[in-house]
């Protein structure tokens, strides 16, 4: 498919996708910029609803980003282990804690390259918080449903998240950057399933390249 075309089907996956999600949206929990940092680096490897689940305590527990700094990482190890990779994620919480008061002034960054240095936090994650944040967009976050659906839909042949974010940033409107996740994400959950999508209900069949054959 050449670019040109490339561009107009990525424009009518959208322009319908909008058409059918039209309240797609962030649906972790949080009441502050802290706390949506912790919650997008819990939701690596896990659903929404766990992370929204373990975070109804946590947020009681921990109340602002000194209290995350200060926590005794053994301790934050078992409030977070429900999420998978609880160690990882306890360290890279405390770790994006202390240095948000160190070197940001107890402020989450809001430039990529600033937000980038923070523990456990890569591409995917630095795009969710700068656009629920701050209203930053200068990307697309790719997590799991960007992936499956992206290559399923013909948007990119890449596995690599930041080669297929690449890719999606060339075809897509910056307008459209920040909701094209949540748009996908929707879909994603909805009919187009990792393992059984349901390509008989979707609204996207007819210019599908995958529909009727994953």
């Amino acid at each position: 498919m050449k670019r040109t075309e490339t561009v107009k089907h990525a424009g009518e996956i959208i322009r319908r996708l909008k058409g059918e999600y039209k309240n797609a949206g962030i649906v972790l929990n949080y009441s502050n910029d802290f706390e949506l940092l912790v919650a997008v680096i819990l939701s690596a490897q896990c659903t929404d609803k766990k992370v929204n689940e373990v975070t109804t305590e946590l947020f009681k527990k921990y109340t602002d980003v000194g209290d995350y700094a200060e926590a005794d990482l053994e301790e934050l190890e078992q409030d977070v282990r429900p999420t998978g990779f609880f160690r990882n994620k306890a360290k890279n919480i405390k770790g994006a804690a202390m240095m948000v008061l160190d070197r940001f002034g107890g402020k989450i960054p809001s430039t990529m390259d600033e937000i980038l240095e923070l523990p456990g936090v890569a591409r995917k994650t630095a795009n969710i918080v700068l656009g629920n944040a701050y209203g930053v967009v200068v990307g697309i976050a790719v997590d799991t449903h960007v992936k499956r659906l992206s290559r399923r839909l013909g948007l990119s042949k890449n596995e690599n998240p930041d080669k297929i974010e690449r890719d999606l940033m060339e075809i897509i409107p910056n307008a459209e950057w920040f909701g094209f996740t949540y748009l996908m994400i929707e879909h994603g959950r909805a009919i187009c399933d990792a393992k059984k999508p349901r390509c008989d209900k979707c609204l996207l069949n007819d210019v599908c390249p995958s529909a009727f054959k994953v």
